[in-house]
């Protein structure tokens, strides 16, 4: 195998058919060359080889069997790649295809076996010329017989192919371009020889090319910016981070194998060297005291990793940033901006912040390092103040939770500590500035009066008549220093009007009888409300509740429950229960007694009654029967006061006929007989409804019947033809009717407006409901001569009204309206003949009318 003078060693290897033997090497030339129990080749001094090859023998000894082998090594220089022919280069190293001689056979024979042959070291990134010769694969057996050799595997035939080629003559391996070890860092051929007709001669051989790394790459970061943190205040050899690089060189070679740095810290106080690296795992620490973050929050540090184990002359570089960050730790405490603070809180008020408390920290904001707690160590026994903490500026906010009264502290010195939501760190304590007094002063104001005792309670019987003293009540100002006159009493509540006070001294008097039983008194008590009113400013003022527990006296007669009762004619087992009712109570009250009057004696001739309890007792007939009818029964009942009350009620007994049950069975004819007042009002009452109805109706039909007289035609019922009446706006003014009224011929325009006619009942001739045209007026008292002028101008204004309908070929120069007191006339149309009609409904219509009668209706008169 060939031993190349540029390598620093070279590895030698036997292997034998098992390949588990334990093998000495041993060197004919010990002292040049020296050989390990790996098989690695060592020259054991510097020497120069000379173009001649170097010779030495390796001889390889089974430590079992004590068999050796020997085999000669040649040392030749590795000549340059300049170009120069291949006769020029040196002579390509020879792989011959493997035998072995058998010790007890007096001849050779060959013994197909596998035989491992040293891997081929070729470095990568080689500048050729290419292809560049590796090696000379040959076999024995081409002195007898035409051979030809090809080579397999990744990089040969297979993928990435063409990397390597080989003379199938001369059995020439070359490699033809330049290797990358980052790629493929060895590769794994198979050499195989045949004879012409394809046969295979030899075994195959395995041959690897390894390439050897060259230190083509740089160093290269995982990240180009590393960040770290570490407290303040660590103590040397604080671990902070790791930064890691990676070379894409062989690890297992100097190429590969880096070294870190730091190149340089910034800021560089309080140290220049407040970190350091691990040279070998990249593992930053501190090495210095004094990481303060109140006064350096960040440091930058800029990074080396060089390959070639740190070799600054042959090794390749890169560099990296690491951001360290000193975090906060609670080492300076909340300070106090002064050691007093100074407040004032009106009386009586909750939940008003009376006084602002600032610190200051220097940790950092809004952590719990930084937030301030407040805690009063002193001045507040009673808890009368609450400290709270405002998150945005810390400050402490001294708050009242509960109310002070001036009359008994005018102020208050509290004393108030400042600490942090987190302990302070280990060795520091907190300075005087940490707490602090707070004074507090009470502002006076004006307060409202209040009533002693409230409620108050009074006992007092009824029947106190008006204008009696009941009771003085009075109130209390709790404003002791201040400048007021006397208080002023006034009535704010008194349901009943029983009471008033006097507005200087509070002397209750009554104004009105006092009375248990009024609809006032709840459970026997009254209750009233006053008003206390001072003078400050601004004024105040107190309520206080009298409370009246009335005594019973006996002031209320009993009476008889219920008022009515209904009972059979004959005598049969149907007795009345009635109960007495007393308002008053025990022992005004019951048990009671009932008795019938003396007078009329019919009463107790019909009737008597037994008393079964205290408060009941029972009425029956006394005769065997008694006629169906409404009776009223006096009962006289007395109650057991001192002195008695008693009364005579009456109860209205109703006496029917029954049935065999005992259950009425006239009713009708009882109470046709005899009606409550309920029962005839309510009668009495729809007659009355009956009766407007019926009036309504008349006049709707009077009215009704009124407008069809107005419309109706002054003609005769056979001959009916609707014509329509010529208005000249009047009908007087001729020499025969001067004695006439002619007011009835005039239509008032106030009568009844056309408008409020109810649609649906107007005539088909009658004129539509428009705006009135504007039709000339006449004057009162019209001259002769100008009735032309006046018809001329009506005719002209009727032509040009759009509402004037075509009752007939007559103009209506005005229109009379419905319901006019003349009636209605028939049409004047001179044309038309008034033999045909009869005229003598004019009689009827009284002496005005004669003459039109005899005019029309005379015949040949």
């Amino acid at each position: 195998m060939p031993l190349h003078s540029h390598m620093d060693s070279r590895e030698v290897r036997f292997q034998s058919c098992d390949g588990n033997k334990k093998i000495h090497f041993g060197s004919s030339e010990p002292e040049d060359f020296r050989i390990d129990e790996d098989g690695v080749v060592y020259a054991e001094r510097s020497f120069q080889l000379s173009a001649e090859p170097t010779e030495f023998v390796v001889s390889a000894q089974d430590k079992e069997t004590q068999e050796e082998w020997q085999m000669r090594v040649k040392l030749t220089p590795e000549p340059a790649f300049t170009g120069a022919t291949e006769k020029d280069q040196k002579k390509t190293e020879e792989i011959i295809f493997p035998w072995q001689q058998y010790k007890h056979s007096s001849h050779l024979k060959r013994q197909k076996r596998d035989w491992v042959i040293p891997p081929i070291n070729l470095p990568e990134n080689s500048r050729g010329p290419f292809p560049q010769e590796l090696v000379r694969i040959r076999s024995d057996r081409d002195k007898s017989l035409s051979l030809r050799y090809s080579v397999t595997g990744p990089g040969a035939d297979q993928p990435p192919t063409g990397i390597f080629i080989i003379n199938p003559i001369s059995g020439q391996l070359s490699v033809t371009k330049p290797l990358d070890r980052e790629q493929i860092a060895s590769f794994h051929l198979r050499a195989h020889a045949v004879d012409v007709n394809g046969n295979q001669v030899e075994n195959p051989i395995d041959i690897v090319i390894n390439v050897i790394d060259m230190n083509d790459n740089r160093p290269e970061f995982l990240h180009q910016v590393w960040n770290g943190t570490v407290p303040e205040g660590s103590k040397p050899g604080t671990y902070v981070m790791t930064v890691t690089a990676i070379d894409a060189d062989d690890p297992n070679a100097q190429n590969g194998m880096l070294r870190y740095r730091i190149l340089s810290q910034a800021p560089s106080s309080p140290s220049p060297n407040m970190f350091t690296i691990n040279n070998e795992t990249g593992d930053i620490i501190t090495v210095a005291a004094g990481l303060d973050r109140e006064k350096v929050q960040q440091y930058t540090l800029i990074i080396q990793a060089t390959d070639m184990e740190g070799n600054p002359t042959y090794g390749l570089s890169n560099t990296a940033t690491a951001v360290i960050t000193v975090t906060d730790v609670n080492d300076n405490p909340p300070e106090f901006t002064a050691m007093t603070f100074y407040g004032e809180v009106p009386e009586n008020r909750v939940d008003v912040i009376v006084a602002n408390l600032t610190v200051t920290d220097k940790d950092q904001p809004h952590t719990p390092a930084w937030n301030a707690m407040y805690r009063m160590t002193g001045g507040d026994p009673e808890g009368l103040f609450t400290i709270l903490t405002d998150p945005n500026s810390n400050d402490g906010l001294v708050t009242v939770v509960k109310p002070i009264d001036f009359e008994k502290n005018r102020m208050f010195i509290l004393t108030v500590a400042a600490e942090n939501q987190v302990p302070l760190a280990k060795g520091i304590q907190h300075p005087p500035q940490s707490t602090a007094t707070v004074s507090i002063t009470v502002i006076d104001v004006n307060e409202s009066p209040y009533f002693v005792p409230n409620p108050k309670s009074v006992r007092q019987e009824e029947g106190l008549l008006a204008g009696s003293m009941l009771t003085t009540f009075t109130a209390q100002d709790p404003d002791r220093y201040m400048q007021q006159t006397s208080l002023r009493y006034s009535k704010l509540s008194d349901p009943a009007n029983w009471l008033k006070i006097d507005p200087i001294n509070g002397q209750i008097t009554t104004t009105a009888v006092l009375d248990r039983e009024s609809i006032y008194v709840q459970n026997n008590m009254y209750n009233a409300t006053f008003l206390a009113s001072d003078n400050g400013i601004p004024p105040m003022s107190g309520t206080g509740t009298l409370q009246i527990h009335l005594l019973d006296i006996n002031d209320n007669a009993p009476q008889v429950n219920p008022k009515e009762a209904t009972t059979c004619e004959t005598l049969q087992p149907n007795a009345i229960n009635i109960t007495a009712v007393d308002p008053d109570i025990d022992p005004n009250a019951g048990p009671f007694a009932f008795e019938l009057p003396d007078t009329p004696p019919s009463i107790k001739r019909n009737w008597t009654i037994v008393r079964i309890s205290g408060d009941h007792a029972q009425l029956s007939l006394r005769i065997r029967f008694l006629e169906a009818g409404i009776y009223d029964v006096p009962i006289v009942i007395t109650d057991s006061g001192n002195p008695h009350a008693s009364s005579t009620s009456v109860l209205k007994v109703k006496v029917c006929q029954c049935d065999i049950n005992g259950d009425c069975t006239d009713v009708d004819r009882i109470v046709g007989a005899g009606l409550g007042t309920g029962a005839i009002i309510a009668i009495l009452l729809c007659i009355i409804i009956l009766l407007i109805l019926v009036l309504m109706f008349v006049v709707w039909m009077k009215r009704r019947d009124k407008e069809r007289q107005a419309k109706q035609l002054l003609i005769d019922p056979e001959d009916d033809v609707r014509d329509n009446i010529l208005k000249y706006d009047e009908e007087g003014g001729g020499e025969e009717d001067q004695d006439y009224d002619l007011s009835q011929l005039q239509q008032p325009d106030t009568v009844e407006p056309d408008a409020i006619k109810p649609v649906g009942i107007r005539r088909l001739d009658e004129r539509p409901i428009h705006a009135e045209p504007q039709y000339p007026v006449r004057s009162a008292a019209p001259h002769p001569g100008d009735i032309g002028d006046f018809i001329n101008e009506g005719l002209k204004a009727a032509d040009n009204d759009p509402t004037a309908p075509p009752y007939d070929s007559l103009l209506v120069f005005d229109y009379e309206g419905s319901g006019s007191t003349a009636g209605s006339l028939s049409s004047l149309n001179s044309s038309s003949s008034g033999g045909e009609q009869d005229y003598d409904y004019l009689n009827d219509w009284g002496p005005r009318f004669k003459k039109l009668a005899d005019m029309y209706g005379g015949g040949d008169d």
